[in-house]
C-alpha cells in the first residue's frame, strides 16, 4: 500500500485522532493523538490489509523551538513464513509521529504490540525523557514512575539528548573530558 492509502484507511478509522498527515518529505508519515496511540498501533498491527508486524526503531526529537518532544515509530510489514528459509519481502514502510509537550512528556508504552519496542521506548526515555506509561520496565524515581535507564548510570541527572542540555562538569568526583587533552573544560 502507497502511504497515503494508509493515511486514508487511519483516518477513516480513527477520525481526528489522527492530527496530521504528510507525504512531501522523504519520511511520509501521520501524527497520532498520544491518547489513542495504543489502539492505532493494535491496528496498524493487526489489520489484514497492514500487518505492520516489525518495529524498525523509535527516534525521539527534541523540538526545542516548539517545546515539543516527538517519537518517531517506523514501521515495516513483510511477506514471509515464519521458521522458513526463504527471504522475506516487505510489503510496505510506514512512518507514525507521536507529539508531547518538553515538560511532563507522557506517550503511552506499545512494548505489548512490537516486542522491539521495550529497549526503544527506554532509550528515548534516557537520553530525551519521554516517559512511556505502563511500561514493562518501569522504576520509581523523584520524578514518578519512568522507563529504566538503559545507557546513563540510574543517578544520572537529565537527558543528554536534549538540545537544552548541560554537560555536568564531574560525575561523582570524575571530571569531564570534552576535549582531547583538556581536563577542566569550562563549557
Amino acid at each position: 500500500m502507497a502511504p497515503e492509502e494508509i493515511a486514508d484507511l487511519l483516518k477513516k478509522t480513527f477520525g481526528d485522532k489522527i492530527t496530521e498527515a504528510n507525504f512531501q518529505t522523504a519520511q511520509p508519515h501521520v501524527v497520532v493523538d498520544a491518547n489513542a496511540w495504543p489502539e492505532v498501533a493494535r491496528f496498524l498491527r493487526d489489520d489484514s490489509r497492514l500487518r505492520f508486524g516489525a518495529l524498525r526503531c523509535i527516534s525521539a526529537i527534541d523540538m526545542l523551538e516548539d517545546d515539543q518532544l516527538w517519537a518517531v515509530y517506523d514501521l515495516d510489514s513483510y511477506d514471509g513464513r515464519p521458521g522458513s528459509r526463504e527471504n522475506w519481502k516487505r510489503r510496505h514502510a510506514f512512518c507514525v509521529r507521536i507529539k508531547t509537550p518538553r515538560t511532563n512528556s507522557r506517550i503511552p508504552s506499545v512494548a505489548d504490540v512490537w516486542q522491539a519496542a521495550d529497549w526503544h521506548e527506554r532509550e528515548a526515555y534516557d537520553l530525551m525523557g519521554i516517559v512511556f506509561t505502563n511500561h514493562p520496565d518501569s522504576v520509581e524515581g523523584p520524578e514518578g514512575t519512568h522507563p529504566r535507564r538503559i545507557l546513563c548510570p540510574d543517578d544520572w541527572e537529565g537527558f543528554p539528548l536534549r538540545k537544552d542540555y548541560a554537560f555536568p562538569m564531574e560525575y561523582h568526583g570524575i571530571p569531564a573530558v570534552t576535549e582531547y587533552g583538556q581536563t577542566r573544560p569550562i563549557h
